[in-house]
């Protein structure tokens, strides 16, 4: 983009993202914290739903640690000169990492799912139904569910998260800033070059192969489940195949209401983007920036719904606020623990 004064912010973005991002910060930040709190003292960690949800507790960690620096961007960034340093502050902890957390969150959201898909596929199948690692297929799924395979499939994902923002930063730091962009708000930070276009259709096939998945789980779970409930009896233990079902829905949900919005549209923002309507930059470029603020609400809200969706979880998150029940009164309600123990039992 030749002509740097085209991309002019609107009250939407000077005003209203920034109030959005203040709003959600506290919230997030708090939220998440005490979640990271009850996972380390609270919740048995070795099981791997939680190591996964551990992990979605930082990832989460790191995108509302970003908003600050976001709200500010919106609100100051089309007065920040372009070489500044908050201006790069801004860029590379705001955007930067933020979008690259955001992976990290959809991906542990998918691996959620399948563990517990093939947690429950293990546990409630028919007495003389074939083992679930006999293919590829099920042996992928039975690591999915093991807690080795979780810690060293998160690690791997920080691992490659560390090289992205490194490698990403030290390129920008290196660029050689000319006046072509007088001011930190530009295209050039709100689009990218060529590398961050490339980088952007990347990330959008890794979301819909994500996004694919955890649907498929969830109709792959939703058949057999019918299936077997036509040849066995399995009483008591619909609760538990309901609330699996219920959970890898709402993981679906998220993905849907969150992160979809997002990633059908930014494929569309590149296409569109052009020289010489500026109107229409102005446009694409808000719309982009408010479906990234959708994407980043997820983060603040994720402990609201582990709360909802997790026995466990909350518990101990009422434990904090009530006086301790003793051990031989506390109820055994809480069915990822029965699951774990069949799992353990089974394995």
């Amino acid at each position: 983009m030749n002509n740097s004064s085209c991309l002019q912010p609107s009250s939407a973005t000077t005003v209203a993202l920034p109030i959005l991002y203040s709003c959600l910060f506290p919230v997030g930040m708090l939220g998440n914290f005490l979640s990271a709190w009850i996972f380390l003292c609270k919740v048995p960690t070795r099981r791997t739903q939680y190591i996964y949800l551990a992990n979605l507790v930082a990832a989460n960690l790191l995108v509302c640690s970003t908003m600050p620096f976001l709200a500010a961007y919106f609100a100051k960034g089309h007065r920040w000169p372009y070489e500044s340093v908050a201006c790069r502050i801004a860029h590379h902890l705001g955007t930067l990492v933020m979008q690259v957390s955001m992976y990290v969150t959809i991906v542990i959201l998918c691996s959620t799912a399948l563990s517990q898909y093939a947690t429950l596929k293990k546990n409630c199948g028919p007495p003389h139904s074939p083992a679930l690692p006999a293919t590829l297929h099920g042996r992928l799924l039975h690591e999915f569910r093991q807690p080795k395979f979780a810690k060293y499939f998160c690690a791997v994902i920080w691992l490659i998260v560390l090289c992205i923002t490194v490698t990403a930063i030290t390129y920008n730091v290196q660029e050689r800033v000319s006046g072509e962009f007088p001011t930190c708000y530009n295209i050039k930070v709100e689009a990218g070059e060529r590398p961050a276009m490339i980088a952007a259709y990347l990330a959008t096939v890794c979301f819909f192969l994500a996004f694919m998945t955890v649907l498929w789980s969830y109709y792959s779970l939703t058949r057999h489940l019918s299936r077997i409930q036509k040849t066995t009896c399995i009483g008591e233990k619909h609760l538990v195949y309901r609330t699996v079902k219920r959970n890898i829905l709402v993981i679906q949900m998220i993905l849907t209401v969150c992160f979809l919005p997002y990633h059908i549209f930014r494929p569309i923002f590149y296409l569109l983007l052009t020289d010489n309507d500026c109107l229409r930059l102005n446009y694409l470029v808000e719309i982009k920036n408010v479906l990234t603020c959708l994407a980043a609400t997820k983060s603040s809200l994720d402990p609201l719904i582990t709360l909802l969706l997790d026995k466990t979880f909350k518990k101990s998150f009422y434990g904090l606020f009530t006086k301790p029940t003793p051990e031989h009164q506390k109820p055994n309600d809480d069915i990822f623990t029965e699951m774990g123990r069949n799992m353990e039992r089974l394995s």
